[in-house]
């Protein structure tokens, strides 16, 4: 799972900035039996601590253990809220909700 977690963010890099690395936060990752949650931040914030190199709007997302699938949560709401939607099956619908590795794809369902 956490191999698919780096080819998420790493096709999501044009959105982060061709100058930015990003890093995925293993300590702060939550193990479901469902598949793992996982938060990420900018390489150069997480050395430095300097927060003007810190990324903005980086919300968490879920591998889903047995399709593989990336689920994106948003930032609008707390974690616990997207994991409870999820948990209910409601998340609401957007565009780029869903990533499937194996086809480099976004979609909503």
């Amino acid at each position: 799972m956490l191999a698919i977690a780096e080819r998420y963010l790493e096709s999501r890099a044009e959105h982060f900035g061709s100058d930015i690395e990003v890093v995925i936060l293993t300590d702060l990752t939550i193990k479901k039996p469902y598949g793992n949650i996982y938060d990420y931040q900018s390489k150069e914030y997480v050395l430095t601590g300097n927060f003007n190199k810190s990324l903005v709007g980086n919300a968490n997302f879920l591998i889903e253990k047995n399709s593989g699938r990336v689920v994106s949560f948003g930032t609008a709401g707390s974690l616990e809220s997207y994991i409870e939607d999820y948990e209910k099956g409601i998340l609401t619908p957007t565009l780029t909700r869903y990533w499937y590795p194996d086809e480099d794809r976004f979609d909503y369902k």
